[in-house]
């Protein structure tokens, strides 16, 4: 009796561990498609994935110099004609003038590009802030 209770306990085991096996689906198409989602989000926002930094400084003719880098933190879209709203303030942090700038590069994901502009800034500017405004792919 012992024995025959010993193998139903042993056979319950194996059943109750066999049964909970997940069955993945590691197909091509679940794989293109998840790749097909992540494209279309980084395509439809651009100012999510892409980030610039930079500096600033006076040159002797008077001009602002404006140096800066853009980065791509998305996987799968490249960026180009990246638009970049710069804009000066004050001391006091007042917005004193906005301009548009258009970086005409390419940005590979992962990658980064670097860019130069030059503006008569308006007086008084103290700082120099810059966004991303928006960018083909």
């Amino acid at each position: 009796m012992k024995k025959i209770l010993m193998g139903l306990c042993v056979f319950l085991f194996l059943f109750v561990a066999c049964t909970n096996e997940k069955n993945y689906d590691i197909s091509s198409d679940n794989y293109e498609k998840g790749k097909a989602s992540i494209e279309d989000i980084e395509k439809k926002n651009p100012k999510q994935f892409l980030k610039v930094s930079g500096n600033s400084k006076q040159n002797l003719l008077r001009q602002t110099v404006i140096k800066g880098n853009i980065y791509n933190n998305a996987k799968i879209v490249s960026y180009k004609d990246i638009d970049i709203k710069i804009r000066f303030f004050s001391k006091t942090g007042a917005l004193l003038e906005e301009d548009m700038d258009t970086v005409y590069e390419s940005v590979t994901p992962g990658g980064s590009t670097s860019f130069k502009s030059k503006y008569f800034a308006p007086k008084g500017t103290d700082s120099v802030a810059m966004t991303i405004q928006s960018a083909k792919f």
